[in-house]
């Protein structure tokens, strides 16, 4: 049993391993009482069992405690799960499993608390005529184009970067500790990466390719700032659409986002 329970801390319930590990603690203090007692009743027999009150004494405090403790840290446990669960499905985006919204605001909050982004840019990248490639394709194909981009993203975007799906065609990516300079060249390469890739969709029989805009804002150093980044980082977006797409906007000073009328 205890070395199921190890089992368990290095597979299925990787991020359990404390309380794992303490259920194994448990489980293997039962597995050593019990292992004195056989050992006593190989030597002398049931009588010695009777004689050695102090053992006795041990195994029932030990079993009681085991029963006391054991059913409430197992509820505590599994409904620790289910809650994790549960946050993880309100952070994702179920189709591409990215972050969503919600989830791009909680991981941005919790990076700026650990003081581990200094300085921030936000990344739009919107999927070009994609309304024409859901019409001439279908909505199956169209997901696998969302699907597909969103996996380019995560394989291109640097470790500890934060990518999402704002919904839609739409995704963000945001580059934690970094200057323009630096956010400018990581929006040309997600550009780059998507432009190159061949996607297989099964309707068209061929396979097929897509280009992206991308909207690039101003610096920030803060997570309450991320709103003000996305109407940077749209109205950039939008300004590259009516460019021409394929291609990556940057923010002004003072850039307003435009009226979507």
């Amino acid at each position: 049993m205890a070395l199921t329970v190890i089992y368990g801390a290095r597979t299925f319930a990787k991020d359990l391993y404390g309380e794992m590990v303490f259920f194994a603690a448990l489980i293997s203090g039962l597995c050593v009482l019990n292992a004195l007692k056989f050992m006593k009743l190989l030597d002398g027999g049931l009588d010695a069992l009777q004689m050695d009150r102090q053992f006795q004494l041990v195994f029932y405090i030990y079993m009681s405690f085991l029963a006391t403790v054991l059913p409430p840290s197992i509820v505590w446990l599994v409904l620790r799960r289910l809650t994790d669960q549960l946050r993880h499905i309100a952070a994702r985006d179920p189709m591409t499993q990215l972050l969503n919204r919600r989830g791009l605001t909680e991981a941005l909050q919790l990076s700026f608390n650990q003081r581990r982004a200094e300085h921030a840019h936000l990344l739009v990248v919107d999927v070009d005529h994609f309304k024409r490639i859901n019409d001439t394709y279908g909505h199956h194909a169209g997901d696998t184009v969302l699907c597909r981009v969103a996996e380019i993203l995560q394989a291109t975007a640097r470790r500890g970067d934060l990518v999402s799906r704002l919904g839609g065609e739409e995704f963000a990516v945001i580059c934690l500790n970094t200057d323009f300079p630096g956010a400018m060249h990581m929006a040309e390469r997600l550009r780059a990466a998507i432009e190159t890739q061949t996607i297989d969709i099964a309707e068209g029989g061929h396979p097929l390719q897509c280009t992206v805009t991308v909207g690039v804002s101003q610096g920030f150093a803060d997570a309450h700032a991320l709103e003000a980044a996305l109407q940077q980082a749209d109205a950039a977006l939008y300004r590259g659409k009516a460019a021409g797409r394929n291609r990556v906007e940057t923010a002004g000073p003072s850039m307003a986002p435009p009226s979507y009328a």
